[in-house]
């Protein structure tokens, strides 16, 4: 492991606008451990994106989505002055992104190729501030490091291969100069570009941070670390200073959206520190996240979050009494529609199960076909609109105070608990329109000293 280095990245709030920049420039500046730097697109730029990646809009309408993303890179631009490696670059990439926004996508590999401009343009304009504060920084593409598969719009990462690229291509450059690169982006076997996802620049960070042997990932965003709860949603939620990879990771997949969930993932697998704090607040603390933390990390409920817009499925069947492959089949189904499940309950007769039809899942919801193939061997119900809240922590048992949480919640309509497989979080479901009580509920009750 390279002790000496460190691997940052800013969220699109941070690389917002030029202020911003120059805020995360200072942070890089201050610490000479960080060797490589990942940028998301500056905030806003993704949405136009997004919007152009649609087929249904009218030619004016594209040309506003194509207008507002060059919009934002200008206004960078009014304030620095781009070295002529810089300025060649981007100008090339500024005209291939006109190119390809000018029609809509006809395959998924135009759409990531597409989506990818955000950080490709950030990282341009990043890289000259960065100069402009006395460092010596260099741009430098990650689809040459960063190999995925070809599943466009969620592409898994090749380890390996990425190891082996950075190995060859990134540490030469890291010994006496700042690499500035993109994050949520990678390319496959065939050279087309791929995305990992929306949020992916956290994953992003941590892979590079593997493959270069980094010891610490700094993640830099717009709130002074992981908090108890959404402070939104709860005033008195305060951030949690310490944190284990799998409470991390239980509190990214259930709700909390500061970190992307995978991140963990190469960090847990190579004992890799993260670092997760406020690029406008870089003295304010923030949230470290070890193999074994520091600090107090007292056993029992430690957060809580929630994730909205989900679906209870229920399959029901007197043939699943005391019957083989019932579950073998139902998940066989759900697999092959690509319909992950978060939460599994069962009793003698049905399964209860939990998926989630977020807005931006990286899935489709629940589709009909998938519903007439279950519904040829049991009866299916499916509920819409629920939350599912889970308590985060160490350690959690149903203890007298969680035994009590029950009675506190008695107001509330529990649709599923499911607690025991892991012992870092209870979970449960309620109706939508009463989670952020429910939150609130527990928060003071749990957590408000």
């Amino acid at each position: 492991m390279n002790q000496e280095y460190s691997v940052a990245k800013f969220g699109g709030t941070s690389v917002a606008d030029h202020g911003a920049m120059s805020r995360c420039a200072q942070i890089i500046a201050a610490n000479n451990n960080v060797r490589v730097v990942v940028v998301s697109a500056s905030a806003g730029v993704t949405n136009h994106l997004v919007a152009l990646c649609q087929s249904a809009l009218t030619p004016q309408q594209r040309q506003a989505h194509i207008d507002g993303v060059i919009a934002i890179q200008l206004n960078i631009l009014e304030y620095v002055s781009l070295d002529a490696d810089l300025a060649h670059g981007f100008d090339v990439t500024l005209n291939a992104f006109r190119s390809s926004a000018e029609q809509a996508p006809q395959s998924s590999a135009h759409s990531d190729e597409l989506l990818s401009f955000g950080e490709r343009f950030s990282s341009y304009l990043f890289t000259q501030v960065l100069r402009e504060h006395g460092v010596a920084a260099t741009r430098f593409d990650v689809r040459s490091v960063l190999k995925t598969d070809s599943q466009f719009g969620k592409a898994q990462p090749n380890i390996k291969t990425t190891a082996q690229q950075a190995h060859a291509q990134l540490l030469p450059l890291l010994k006496d100069q700042v690499v500035v690169t993109q994050g949520f982006m990678g390319s496959d076997d065939y050279g087309d570009t791929t995305t990992l996802g929306r949020g992916g620049s956290d994953y992003s960070a941590a892979l590079l941070a593997e493959a270069i042997g980094a010891n610490s990932v700094y993640i830099w965003t717009d709130v002074v670390g992981i908090f108890s709860t959404d402070p939104r949603v709860c005033a008195k939620a305060a951030p949690i200073a310490h944190l284990s990879f799998d409470e991390a990771a239980e509190m990214a997949t259930f709700g909390a959206k500061v970190l992307h969930p995978a991140t963990i993932l190469p960090a847990a697998r190579s004992g890799i520190s993260v670092f997760v704090g406020s690029s406008r607040e870089p003295q304010g603390g923030g949230t470290w996240i070890q193999k074994t933390p520091q600090g107090d990390t007292l056993a029992g409920v430690r957060a809580v979050t929630q994730r909205k817009n989900q679906i209870l499925l229920t399959l029901k069947s007197p043939e699943m009494l005391l019957a083989s492959g019932f579950l073998a089949r139902v998940f066989t189904i759900l697999s092959e529609h690509k319909i992950s499940v978060d939460l599994v309950t069962t009793s003698e007769i049905s399964v209860a199960l939990t998926l989630d039809n977020a807005p931006n899942a990286s899935r489709p919801e629940l589709d009909q076909q998938a519903l007439e193939r279950l519904s040829e061997f049991c009866h299916v119900s499916v509920e819409n609109n629920l939350t599912l809240v889970a308590l985060i922590g160490s350690e959690i048992v149903l203890r007298q105070s969680e035994l009590n949480l029950m009675q506190v919640l008695s107001e509330f309509d529990i649709r599923l608990i499911c607690h025991g497989a892991s012992k870092h979080n209870l979970c449960f479901l309620v109706e939508q329109s009463q989670s952020d009580a429910v939150v609130q509920t527990i928060h003071q009750r749990l957590l408000e000293g």
